[in-house]
């Protein structure tokens, strides 16, 4: 799994926000609010959304309607799991990650860690 590109982010975050499945045409009309766009890159993108099995698609008819297979806050863990996996040192890179966390954040953490504890903790 990598990042996402600037077309394929929007039309994501679309279908994320929907909460519902949305077929090309309905999520073309959304991104022309933006953009003009044509119809048939909108189509590429999902489908090669749907190649990298990001999305998943039913038949209606003689189009398809697309939905996330996964929710926006687990596909972004799975890239942060990624990265964290990807450099050589694991804890160095988890140190640096909580240094820059703003109070905020390190609260959500110590909230998700009450929540989900690690594994073999007491």
């Amino acid at each position: 799994m990598r990042g996402l590109g600037d077309l394929e982010a929007a039309i994501m975050d679309r279908l994320w926000s929907y909460r519902r499945p949305a077929s090309v045409r309905f999520v073309l009309e959304d991104l022309r609010r933006h953009r003009e766009i044509a119809y048939t890159t909108v189509m590429t993108v999902m489908d090669n959304l749907h190649t990298k099995g990001l999305l998943r698609r039913e038949p209606v008819g003689r189009a398809y309607i697309y939905e996330p297979v996964a929710s926006k806050e687990a596909y972004t863990a799975q890239l942060m799991r990624e990265v964290l996996a990807s450099g050589a040192n694991p804890a160095a890179t988890l140190v640096h990650f909580l240094e820059r966390l703003t109070p905020e954040e390190a609260a959500a953490l110590e909230a998700a860690l009450r929540v989900h504890p690690p594994k073999g903790s007491p």
